[in-house]
């Protein structure tokens, strides 16, 4: 196929930017933008985060699992958050982090931490800097570029934690059934995903829901679980993960020259948590 060379910047035949959408996991930095409760501009955030070793509104001691990613397949620099003032332009070419912590893929997600960016409003940016491009290289290589770029979902633990699992205030907050939330879910990831192939992304990779009753938060409000994770919130995880994997052969199948990876996050993090002693924990 060739590399793609432009405006000087020469890009590897297989991964020419690195598109990033999300949560919390894999925020690099945009609520530090808005109004939010959701917010890591502060120590020990960034402790290890070279060269300068502060924080950088990732919600890490240092790099997001994009940003490795990102690195291991030769960019020479981290998708930039679409929100800073420097995001435009040619700095957009090699990606753009879109993600936000407390974003879910239900708009309702999040609202107690006011401001947030859902996935729907992910995909409106990202559309924004696709329009960008295009009016610097022109449709026919701005869409190349995308095409052949890495685009990245890590989205739907916010929809269980701090919406279906959030704690009911009143009765008209009565919640549905979990296998109906799912559904919703579903039908909305959906849409979404089959948007941002209509908007040139190719190659996609969907990130599951970890095993998220295995978090402090979780832990420390159902305390009845004693050393265990919390079943329920497991099974909420699972449950989706199960009709997620369905939905990407779906979409593989439906969208021609789609290619989507069901990356299993919650069996690698349930590893780590059940065998820990092969990863260097001390029993």
């Amino acid at each position: 196929m060739g590399a793609l060379l432009v405006h000087g910047i020469c890009y590897a035949d297989t991964v020419p930017g690195s598109f990033v959408f999300g949560d919390s996991l894999v925020d690099a930095g945009n609520n530090n933008y808005i109004v939010s409760l959701s917010k890591a501009n502060y120590l020990p955030n960034g402790i290890d985060f070279a060269p300068l070793r502060q924080p950088t509104g990732r919600f890490t001691n240092g790099r997001t699992i994009p940003d490795i990613l990102g690195q291991q397949l030769g960019l020479t620099s981290f998708a930039p958050p679409y929100l800073a003032p420097t995001t435009k332009g040619l700095a957009t070419l090699q990606g753009v982090n879109y993600a936000s912590g407390a974003g879910g893929i239900l708009n309702s997600t999040g609202q107690l931490f006011g401001g947030r960016i859902n996935l729907d409003a992910q995909i409106d940016n990202y559309a924004n800097t696709r329009q960008d491009t295009i009016s610097i290289l022109g449709k026919a290589a701005a869409s190349k570029l995308f095409q052949r770029g890495l685009f990245s979902m890590t989205m739907g633990s916010n929809d269980f934690i701090n919406n279906y699992l959030a704690p009911v205030v009143s009765e008209a907050e009565c919640k549905v059934s979990p296998d109906a939330f799912v559904e919703d879910m579903i039908s909305k990831y959906r849409l979404q995903l089959t948007r941002l192939y209509n908007l040139d992304a190719r190659k996609i990779v969907v990130v599951n829901v970890g095993p998220i009753g295995c978090i402090p938060y979780q832990r420390d409000i159902n305390p009845t679980a004693g050393n265990d994770c919390v079943a329920f919130p497991n099974q909420l995880a699972m449950a989706f993960n199960g009709r997620l994997r369905g939905l990407l052969s779906e979409l593989s199948s439906n969208l021609k020259g789609s290619k989507f990876v069901y990356a299993d996050v919650y069996s690698i993090v349930s590893d780590i948590i059940e065998n820990y002693t092969n990863y260097g924990g001390y029993s």
